[in-house]
């Protein structure tokens, strides 16, 4: 107990248990989640209890901490929600039925099998093995510039492929990328 001026100043919480409970079930609507809820409320306001003020309304600071902690949980619940939601999302547009993911890369394959020899080589060297351009120009005993250049034709072939198949550019680009360099 402090005395302050003549009159006793308590950091009483225990007196005010039944005024939390009963404001955290009105809250929750739930008796479990309310005895959550008031530890997790007591817990901040053990940790905070260095800012309450000795003749300040011991009960109001607990009710509210009660309802920060409340609005809180609430708030974090949603943004879960959201992000759940958000993958849910990106997994189902990134999962497309089995058959046609095999159409799909039966259509690569072919395009790249269609490709001219000395495009494909240069593509696959790039793209597919993952070497560098100076690598592949070694390996195929030809200038960088022109492994460029090739490089360069066979991604605007797949690309035309692309568009003849009906299919917008920025839908072609989704399905279809190549690694090795800039494909604009």
């Amino acid at each position: 107990m402090i005395m302050k001026k003549g009159k006793p100043s308590r950091f009483d919480v225990v007196g005010q248990l039944g005024v939390l409970r009963r404001y955290a079930r009105s809250l929750t609507r739930d008796q479990a989640n309310a005895e959550d809820l008031v530890q997790d409320a007591l817990l901040k306001a053990y940790e905070r209890r260095k800012t309450f003020k000795p003749d300040g309304d011991m009960r109001g600071w607990l009710l509210s901490i009660v309802h920060n902690t409340f609005i809180d949980g609430i708030r974090s619940k949603r943004s879960e929600e959201r992000r759940n939601e958000q993958v849910a999302y990106l997994a189902q547009q990134s999962l497309a039925a089995p058959q046609e993911n095999a159409v799909r890369l039966a259509q690569v394959r072919s395009a790249f099998l269609h490709l001219p020899e000395d495009q494909r080589a240069a593509l696959h060297l790039v793209s597919i093995e993952g070497l560098s351009y100076q690598e592949a120009a070694d390996t195929l005993g030809i200038p960088l510039g022109t492994l460029m250049s090739r490089i360069g034709r066979a991604r605007a072939t797949l690309r035309s492929m692309e568009e003849r198949t009906g299919e917008t550019r920025a839908s072609a680009a989704s399905h279809l990328k190549l690694v090795g360099g800039k494909d604009d």
